[in-house]
């Protein structure tokens, strides 16, 4: 394959200590990028980077890609700044594409997250102010449509655990789960991620859980949203940061990078398919993940590929399930390499960069291993799927399935029911201070069209913890939940 792209630099990074120890996030990436370049054991690859991309983080700078640039000799190379929304592979796919078509050499693409440093600034008391970086990007990109329905945010907010809860609530329901069983099989699930963290490097918590600790709430653990405690949740409290350099196979050969750096991306398949969790058809299995998966495992059947490493997207338990299901995983495969969102750290975009990088990592340790990673943008709205190998097994092979899922997956109506009943298809009850203060019920009216109910009646958020309500009938008036049976 002319113009081959191929893995050549990782950079990958974490900071713990007091505020005065600890660097903000532009820093960080600059850290990572440094790596990334050392790591190549050649630093003339500066001269060949062409592009970075930077998904944006929980931070304000405009372009941290040129200030890198500018200070560290590659300041010709475009930068974009990637919005929340947008795949990460996304980032991935695009620079090989762009390899492949010498529309550039070579592509840096690095994140970083420090909201550990702003926690600590307020702890210690101490005032934090970013460096200002007001210049723009020479391109943004961001989603051409928003991630929520206009229902869902009213009873949900922005914060994506209700919107998992429910998701994984129906996930229950349909595999004939009790309330008891399933909350067993969440903390079993995620203990075993605690037990990879543990002898991980880059994790942030290496503590190992056992499965009371992480199903049953506590001070420490508190609930957050039915059935998901604190360690059931992504932690993107963290000051981390990673850097991936993609170049051809022609240049890496010019620079005479060595093969134990080489890692080669073999296929990738992402959806943009949005619609809203409320109006799937089928909540759990969306139409855009299965053709997604679908073309990575009949791509790798194809090539005789076989992958033995995993690293599916973790945020919460239900996103590691729908991939496991959509990839046919049997339970007894481990699914992380990093010990998931929770453990290893789960800095708001960038998350799936960071397992990529140690995923790579892994690949160069075990070199017969074919890894593969998974992603998620939004309320599980977008995925994307990415296998990875050592020896270049096959030419390069990418499809975005959003044209095909649009055209045969339909967003069901939402109701203008005012009052009557529903079918539940989905609930969670919403936790503030550790007390169940609302219950969120997605429901079906007669018609087949949804609805987003509440409620705030004591009884009934203990019946969203205590019996499956999935499939009963609720009574409403205006939007609220009056009773279940």
């Amino acid at each position: 394959m002319k113009n081959r792209p191929v893995l050549i630099g990782i950079g990958c990074l974490q900071q713990k200590g007091s505020f005065a120890e600890l660097d903000e996030a532009l820093i960080l990436m600059e850290q990572a990028t440094i790596a990334a370049i050392q790591d190549t054991e050649n630093s003339a690859i500066v001269n060949y980077i062409d592009e970075i991309q930077i998904p944006k983080g929980y931070w304000a700078y405009r372009d941290p890609g040129k200030w890198i640039a500018e200070k560290h000799g590659f300041s010709g190379a475009t930068t974009s700044v990637t919005k929340i929304g947008v795949l990460q592979q996304n980032l991935i796919n695009s620079a090989c594409k762009k390899i492949i078509n010498e529309e550039i050499r070579a592509s840096l693409i690095v994140g970083g997250e420090a909201r550990y440093k702003k926690i600590q600034a307020l702890k210690e008391g101490i005032d934090f102010e970013e460096m200002k970086l007001l210049e723009n990007p020479d391109h943004y990109v961001k989603a051409k449509d928003d991630l929520y329905v206009t229902e869902e945010l009213n009873a949900l907010g922005m914060m994506a655990v209700g919107y998992y809860a429910i998701l994984e609530s129906a996930m229950r329901y349909k595999q004939k789960n009790s309330i008891s069983d399933h909350e067993k099989f969440l903390g079993d699930l995620y203990a075993n991620f605690s037990k990879t963290a543990s002898g991980n490097q880059h994790a942030w918590n290496q503590k190992i859980y056992s499965s009371d600790e992480i199903r049953k709430p506590s001070e420490k653990n508190p609930r957050i949203a039915y059935p998901y405690n604190k360690l059931h949740n992504s932690s993107w409290n963290v000051n981390q940061s990673s850097a991936l350099i993609l170049t051809s196979e022609e240049i890496a050969d010019k620079l005479n990078i060595s093969f134990s750096k080489r890692v080669y991306p073999l296929i990738s398949s992402e959806t943009n398919h949005m619609i809203g969790l409320i109006q799937r058809p089928d909540m759990t299995n969306p139409l855009g993940l299965k053709l997604a998966a679908d073309f990575i495992i009949e791509t790798a059947q194809k090539n005789k590929i076989h992958p033995s490493i995993y690293e599916l997207y973790s945020c919460f338990p239900v996103a590691v399930q729908m991939f496991s299901k959509a990839l046919n995983l049997s339970d007894n495969i481990n699914k992380t390499v990093t010990g998931g969102m929770p453990f290893a750290g789960g800095p708001l975009n960038n998350y799936m960069l960071h397992a990529s990088a140690q995923m790579l990592l892994k690949i160069r340790e075990d070199t017969s291993g074919i890894g593969l990673v998974t992603g998620v943008s939004g309320m599980m709205t977008k995925q994307s799927l990415a296998i990875w190998g050592k020896e270049p097994a096959m030419d390069f092979e990418s499809k975005d399935v959003t044209k095909q899922a649009e055209k045969i997956e339909l967003a069901v109506p939402m109701s203008n029911q005012k009052e009557g009943d529903a079918l539940v298809i989905g609930c969670t009850s919403l936790y503030e201070k550790q007390n169940a203060s609302k219950a969120v019920f997605y429901a079906e009216d007669s018609k087949g069209q949804r609805l987003v109910l509440t409620s705030t009646d004591k009884e009934i958020i203990k019946q969203v913890e205590k019996e499956e309500c999935i499939g009963l009938k609720v009574k409403h008036s205006f939007n609220q939940a009056l009773s279940l049976d």
